[in-house]
């Protein structure tokens, strides 16, 4: 009776401990010899220390956000005698809202009845609007200067941000936030549809919010912010209750030596095998992608399709010479992959990310001007080395053991 008790408790499961004196049959009451059962507790598994040293640098990648203060341009107008749908400017949030994003284009794409659409661009915005108009019965064909592996897309984090960098509260009209609002919640429900899939497109990661003993605030890595302030629109709290939230933990709760730590599991994309399964499954569903460069709108003209819905991302300052976009400079530094890092954390003003293609460590310490205007992307090892050396301490011991 006993052995099956502690069975139907949990006992056998990862992460389970308990312990009954001889005897102990009353359920956690006492027993004829007043001894005690004690119910199991959950406790933390081990978390692997991450290989924090410049050595395991592989690559240092910079990604140009697309940042528009009105939001992301979803519109369409005449063009000729096409119809033209614009959808691009998401700032740091293209993965994000890309599902809501491209299902709103494909209405405006098939609202005047054509079912030949052209899709310029094959980033995060370009991929899932080909998808979502196929899907909706249109024939599509993707016009791109670079396929997915090497288009800025392909440079993101990796990380579920709806209201990263979206817009500026002086720049959006009145009912810019519902529209937010329902690209983010679509956008949420589609990325589901890919979990637990091969490859791990889609999955949430336990991310720690680690933060030092009061006063004792260390430098932070990365860039001075960019000179100015830009009202930023901060939109996340229309999503609370969406999202899994993050819990206060105490010391036994974690293995890192800080004062502090939160931890919420967070959405992430793998975003090198997302692109790959969109964009098969574009070719699976009978689109076509076609590498072609334009460097002008007339360009465009020469396409035989009625409709064309404009991906271009940041590159839609300059083929359409639209300078509301901001460039918005962004680094990642990327450490070989170790498959047993399973968890992310925030530390220092440093934000550490783990992929199936590598480790995302990234300064994000220096608030949101960071990068702004800024549209170099020349990588910077010293800032890579330096955001190494802010988290290294955080595994010492686990190195001297």
């Amino acid at each position: 009776m006993q052995t099956r008790r502690l069975v139907l408790a949990g006992i056998g499961l990862t992460g389970l401990t308990a312990c009954a004196t001889p005897g102990s049959e009353g359920g956690g009451g006492a027993g004829a010899s007043g001894s005690t059962l004690v119910r199991p507790r959950f406790v933390t598994p081990p978390l692997a220390p991450l290989k924090a040293t410049p050595n395991r640098l592989s690559r240092i990648t910079v990604c140009t956000r697309p940042f528009r203060g009105a939001g992301p341009r979803l519109e369409a107008e005449a063009f000729g005698d096409k119809r033209l749908v614009h959808n691009y400017g998401h700032g740091g949030a293209g993965w994000s809202l890309s599902w809501g994003s491209a299902e709103g284009a494909a209405a405006l794409a098939l609202d005047g009845g054509a079912r030949e659409v052209a899709v310029i661009g094959c980033g995060a915005i370009g991929l899932t609007t080909a998808l979502t108009l196929l899907r909706a019965g249109a024939t599509v064909t993707i016009y791109a200067a670079e396929r997915a592996p090497f288009t800025r897309s392909a440079r993101a984090t990796g990380l579920w941000s709806p209201s990263s960098r979206v817009a500026q509260d002086d720049r959006i009209d009145a009912g810019f936030a519902e529209r937010w609002e329902a690209m983010a919640r679509r956008s949420w429900a589609v990325h589901h549809s890919h979990l637990g899939l091969d490859g791990d497109p889609v999955k949430f990661v336990d991310i720690y919010a680690l933060n030092d003993a009061a006063g004792g605030q260390a430098s932070r890595p990365g860039p001075a912010p960019s000179p100015g302030s830009v009202p930023f629109s901060h939109l996340g709290s229309r999503l609370r209750g969406l999202a899994p939230s993050s819990r206060p933990l105490n010391k036994s709760e974690h293995p890192f030596p800080v004062a502090r730590a939160r931890m919420a599991p967070e959405m992430t994309f793998n975003v090198a095998e997302y692109a790959d399964k969109i964009a098969a499954d574009v070719l699976l569903e009978g689109g076509r992608i076609e590498q072609r460069v334009f460097h002008a709108p007339p360009e465009l003209a020469a396409l035989t399709e009625p409709v064309i819905v404009n991906c271009t991302g940041y590159g839609a300052r300059a083929l359409f010479g639209d300078e509301t976009v901001v460039p918005v400079r962004g680094q990642i530094a990327w450490l070989t992959p170790q498959p047993e890092v399973t968890y992310g954390l925030y530390y220092r003003g440093v934000s550490m990310l783990p992929r199936a293609d590598g480790i995302v460590i990234q300064a994000i310490g220096g608030g949101d001007m960071v990068g702004y205007g800024v549209e170099d992307e020349t990588p910077d090892r010293a800032e890579a080395e330096a955001c190494l050396e802010a988290i290294a301490p955080l595994w010492a011991a686990s190195r001297s053991a």
